[in-house]
């Protein structure tokens, strides 16, 4: 199949400044998620990386890697690949894939799932992933980010909160095992387009979850369940040194 992966890059990032151009072993990390999903997706995919910063295109253009230098005044994520749609005159029904910037260790047999996933079913606007929760803290933990399906394996909601709630023994992992929603998202351009347009969600806005703003107004979100945690995503100084070292150990 035939998809655009974009991978969004911001160079401001009050916990790690400079953030897409930190080096991990010799590239910068923003090269690294380039290179990575291009390792596991067919030739004819094009990845491109949405930047807001120059200094970021330049150094994918010295790495090979095709880049769009879009508006530096954009509210969120969604604003920046709704641009880049535009700027790649993507057509409405053209599978797009959302890689985030930070994520050098991502499994690109993922972002094959999400795309082929949103392909097969016409029904979903979106499509994204999520594994099993395997202990309890994460489970309870409000940064890991839950998700319930239906029979259909369509998001029925995503909370910060612990769900399903284990009524019988809050100190238990609910049967079967509870998902963790992974941060990867399909679209078709035409509803990424129109996304960033839609009113705000109260839920979302309570969660702090953009993605219960598709649910809001109507839309549904098929989930791909993966038996596999991903590997770690890069936010802090501790983060870039343990995915360092996780790098170079596998070189």
């Amino acid at each position: 199949m035939s998809f655009t992966v974009l991978i969004p890059a911001r160079l401001a990032s009050t916990r790690l400044p400079d953030k897409p151009l930190a080096d991990i072993g010799g590239l910068p990390m923003i090269v690294r998620v380039a290179q990575r999903v291009q390792g596991g997706v067919p030739p004819a995919t094009r990845i491109v990386v949405a930047a807001d910063n120059e200094r970021i295109t330049a150094a994918c253009s010295q790495h090979g890697v095709q880049a769009l230098l879009t508006r530096t005044d954009h509210p969120s994520g969604s604003d920046r690949l709704a641009e880049a749609c535009d700027l790649l005159q993507l057509r409405d029904d053209e599978i797009v894939v959302n890689v985030q910037g930070d994520e050098p260790l991502i499994d690109p047999s993922l972002v094959m799932a999400v795309a082929e996933l949103l392909q097969q079913r016409p029904e979903a606007s979106m499509s994204t992933a999520a594994h099993p929760i395997t202990y309890l803290a994460e489970f309870q933990n409000p940064n890991v980010v839950k998700v319930v399906l239906d029979a259909r394996a369509l998001a029925l909601y995503f909370s910060r909160s612990p769900i399903p709630y284990p009524r019988d023994d809050a100190r238990a992992l609910p049967s079967p095992l509870p998902l963790r929603h992974i941060g990867i998202y399909g679209y078709r351009a035409g509803f990424l387009r129109q996304f960033p347009k839609l009113a705000q969600a109260p839920m979302e806005v309570s969660e702090a979850l953009e993605q219960l703003r598709a649910m809001w107004h109507g839309h549904r979100i098929a989930v791909h369940v993966t038996p596999h945690a991903p590997g770690p995503g890069v936010d802090t100084p501790q983060d870039l040194a343990r995915v360092r070292q996780l790098m170079a150990s596998r070189a």
